[in-house]
């Protein structure tokens, strides 16, 4: 039977044409397309509409899967060295609101610089609720969908689609190429990526094939950094009548919100609970204007020079130093100078209504309480939160 069974085998295998043996092959080759991935809602109550999500990458359960472990691999930079490794998360800490820090273990002061050791220009700014910023990215919102330049000859980076000025995704291969960061090559980065051995499987979930290119990498990471949504602050529940605040912090919120602060001409209000307006203001801290990157860079109005982003105030506990140039490294500083330090000039935003009498000249019990209610817009759930945390803190190839 063994010798019947064994001439069977041969006979059928004999048999068996050139294209049939093919099909065998490529049945093992390619494996099924996954299902589609999952779309991801957000549903925030109290936050505004009009989300910024490119029709060209839709926000899905998968792409953030991928794109959270993209954000915190240190191949990222396109080595593999020990001491080469750099990420996203290198410099954007979930503990700082995924921003630098104030003490940060390596860039003192919160001054972050790139491999290289070249500083970057500005000081840091926080990655959370950037889904509803559509007034444009960086301190001078150079990075805009109006923006049409493609590429950086400066760094041979070719003037191609993805390599675009417009939108979060921008920023990836931004990092990867800028002397001030990775100080790499994209394609060293993608081989990196491509290598790594666990991404292919992650890659097909989220978008459909296992190809691996700049493209696809920053699509990831922007779905992640959308995914980073801040609305669990005391404040936050106050508004939700689950929480309640001390005297000292209403009392703060009643300055903030009136002309006695002048907090929310350029910070919004509880009805907009972004605690930004977006926009970009000169906020009367200086009075010559020679920086090579403030607003009047992008627009060319005179009138927007020394102007910069309003930053955001939601997680200000977290996002030392302030300013566009990190000259305040705490939050009592930065009152004081809203409180007596403002400097008359001819581009001070016309709502810096205390400009003219150098600040808002609260006692210092209101300093205080404007700091107290302050406070409770630190949302401990989002610096906390295993959703945005390193998801291989044990590969010593994942920022820790």
């Amino acid at each position: 039977m063994k010798g019947l069974s064994l001439r069977w085998i041969r006979g059928v295998v004999a048999g068996m044409s050139a294209a049939t043996m093919a099909a065998a092959v490529c049945a093992y080759d390619h494996a099924p397309a996954p299902p589609p991935p999952e779309p991801y809602r957000i549903n925030i109550p109290f936050f505004p509409d009009g989300l910024n999500i490119p029709a060209d990458n839709p926000m899905t359960v998968e792409g953030i899967a991928l794109g959270r472990h993209l954000f915190y691999d240190g191949r990222l930079s396109g080595r593999t060295h020990p001491d080469s490794l750099m990420s996203c998360a290198t410099c954007h800490r979930q503990e700082h609101a995924f921003e630098c820090g104030f003490h940060h273990p390596v860039y003192k002061n919160g001054r972050p610089h790139g491999l290289t050791g070249q500083p970057a220009p500005h000081a840091m700014l926080p990655l959370f609720n950037l889904l509803w910023n559509n007034e444009g990215y960086m301190w001078n919102g150079r990075i805009h969908e109006s923006n049409q330049q493609l590429g950086a000859p400066q760094y041979n980076v070719p003037a191609e689609p993805p390599y675009h000025h417009r939108n979060i995704e921008s920023f990836v291969w931004m990092a990867i190429v800028a002397p001030h960061e990775m100080d790499g090559r994209i394609d060293r980065t993608v081989c990196a990526i491509r290598n790594a051995g666990l991404y292919q499987p992650m890659f097909r979930k989220a978008f459909g094939s296992d190809t691996v290119n700049i493209d696809r990498i920053s699509k990831a990471i922007a779905q992640f950094v959308r995914s980073l949504v801040s609305f669990d602050s005391k404040f936050d529940r106050f508004m939700a009548g689950r929480a309640t605040l001390t005297a000292s912090e209403l009392n703060g919120l009643q300055l903030f919100t009136t002309e006695t602060g002048d907090c929310f001409h350029c910070h919004g209000s509880p009805a907009v609970p972004l605690w930004t307006t977006n926009a970009f203001m000169n906020n009367a801290k200086d009075i010559d204007f020679n920086e090579a990157g403030d607003r009047y860079s992008v627009t060319g109005n005179p009138r927007d020079k020394g102007a910069y982003r309003v930053p955001s105030l939601r997680n200000i506990a977290y996002t030392a130093p302030y300013m566009h140039d990190g000259r305040f490294a705490t939050l009592k500083e930065t009152l004081q100078f809203y409180n007596s330090g403002l400097q008359r000039s001819p581009y001070v935003h016309p709502l810096m209504i205390n400009m003219n009498h150098g600040g808002a000249h609260l006692s210092n019990q209101e300093l205080a309480d404007l700091e107290a209610f302050l406070l409770t817009l630190s949302d401990t759930t989002f610096v906390t939160s295993p959703s945005f945390a390193n998801p291989r803190p044990d590969d010593a190839f994942f920022t820790r």
